[in-house]
């Protein structure tokens, strides 16, 4: 199997959950979209959005390493105040400019 070759290839996706301390707080939810704005500012939000078919959602982001993904993941005021838990997971990119991964042969 091919590899990941630059870091322009890795993102970081953090899969946002509601915990039982889950409410509808709308200072919360501004304060969470601010985090979002600041991420899109500095460049490193790549998506996000809640999940149409179940509870939760995604935020996908640049970062230099899993430890900044992970710091970022952690100052989210959803984590914050405890109102979702989240797992970071580090996504591979496969598309034509990496040859999917090395593995396509054009």
């Amino acid at each position: 199997m091919g590899s990941v070759n630059s870091e322009e290839d890795i993102c970081y996706v953090i899969l946002l959950s509601p915990t039982p301390q889950d409410r509808r707080d709308m200072d919360i939810i501004r304060a969470h979209v601010k985090h979002l704005q600041e991420l899109e500012r500095s460049g490193q939000l790549v998506m996000c959005g809640p999940f149409s078919d179940s509870p939760g959602g995604m935020v996908i982001i640049r970062a230099e390493s899993r430890e900044e993904a992970e710091r970022i993941a952690q100052r989210d005021p959803y984590i914050l105040t405890g109102i979702r838990s989240y797992e970071l997971r580090t996504w591979g990119l496969s598309h034509a400019g990496n040859r999917h991964m090395g593995i396509a042969e054009e």
